[in-house]
């Protein structure tokens, strides 16, 4: 729905509609075209604060069930400070400076949002129930990082390990990071990601 409509619901319901000075979530509709025509792809988004917004089912084919994901389980910074499940395979370097990575974002995200009572809430419950987070958030300055590889293997229980491109672009008005896995095309990582995508479609749909 247009931002019109959008704000006219939030008035219906007795709600203020979202402002500059709150993390926005929607997905626009020219945002949702692009998603649309990668509807065989990988894709996840996460809104400014790193909280899920959406994946489409090749996703939680490839990554695992989103669905059920409650509270700080759709948040991408916790689940990674949390050390949750993840089928992301990374060293002990690469998921540290992966960690660090995610606070520093979400550092600049609160510096952009200060009003925001539900960003402030989740660095809240960050910092009670992750002391690895305390540590990133109040770090003075983070160390010089080198460049995230935009390759990750992600170990697939069905099909083993799979290596794909993963890029994120980000969609400046909403403030949204999309995130694309991709595999060459001919490649035995393309064969096992249209695999594991077929098999995961249909055990979700069972």
């Amino acid at each position: 729905m247009s931002d019109t409509e959008r704000d006219l619901l939030y008035r219906l319901a007795g709600q203020t509609p979202p402002g500059p000075d709150i993390v926005p979530s929607r997905v626009a509709p020219s945002v949702q075209r692009l998603l649309d025509r990668l509807s065989h792809t990988p894709v996840v988004v996460y809104d400014a604060g790193w909280t899920l917004v959406l994946a489409n089912a090749p996703y939680d084919a490839l990554m695992g069930e989103t669905v059920t994901w409650r509270g700080l389980e759709r948040n991408a910074v916790w689940r990674n400070v949390a050390g949750l499940p993840s089928r992301v395979v990374h060293t002990p370097q690469e998921q540290a400076e992966h960690e660090a990575r995610l606070v520093a974002d979400l550092r600049l995200t609160v510096s952009r949002y200060p009003a925001d009572r539900t960003l402030r809430r989740l660095i809240t419950d960050l910092a009670a129930g992750s002391p690895r987070f305390t540590e990133l958030w109040d770090a003075e300055a983070l160390p010089p990082l080198a460049d995230p590889s935009r390759k990750k293997t992600i170990d697939h229980p069905a099909v083993g390990p799979i290596t794909l491109d993963c890029d994120t672009l980000f969609v400046a008005l909403d403030d949204l990071r999309i995130t694309v896995y991709t595999a060459e095309p001919g490649t035995e990582d393309a064969d096992r990601l249209a695999l594991a995508i077929v098999l995961g479609t249909q055990s979700l749909q069972l």
